[in-house]
């Protein structure tokens, strides 16, 4: 998808503070982070949102979920972190890729708005 800001980061088109790359995931920190640590992973294909998730594209999801500790160790996040995607309008999505928060290194609010 040529205007979306997430396949340019992943491309390399516009700059990022990588953290991991693999041949299905690219994740690197947030510019505007909400906690500490704020890493954003999102899957190398395009897939607009949580709502577009099939059985066709599913894995690259379940692999992300697998890659989520492997980040959250190698950040340091010993005593837990979040996990947070936002889909559509209301969730106030952002960029229209899928991508996932992993928030840490310090206490978080009991609150989830």
């Amino acid at each position: 998808m040529t205007d979306c800001l997430f396949c340019k980061i992943i491309s390399g088109q516009i700059p990022s503070n990588k953290v991991f790359e693999d041949e299905l995931v690219y994740a690197f920190r947030d510019i505007n982070p909400q906690a500490k640590t704020h890493v954003l992973i999102v899957p190398k294909a395009h897939i607009e949102s949580a709502a577009d998730i099939t059985a066709e594209n599913s894995a690259v999801v379940a692999h992300i979920f697998e890659v989520i500790p492997k980040i959250a160790e190698s950040e340091g996040l010993k005593n837990g972190f979040r996990v947070i995607t936002n889909s559509g309008p209301d969730a106030c999505q952002s960029v229209h890729h899928l991508h996932f928060h992993l928030l840490g290194g310090e206490q978080m609010s009991d609150k989830m708005a």
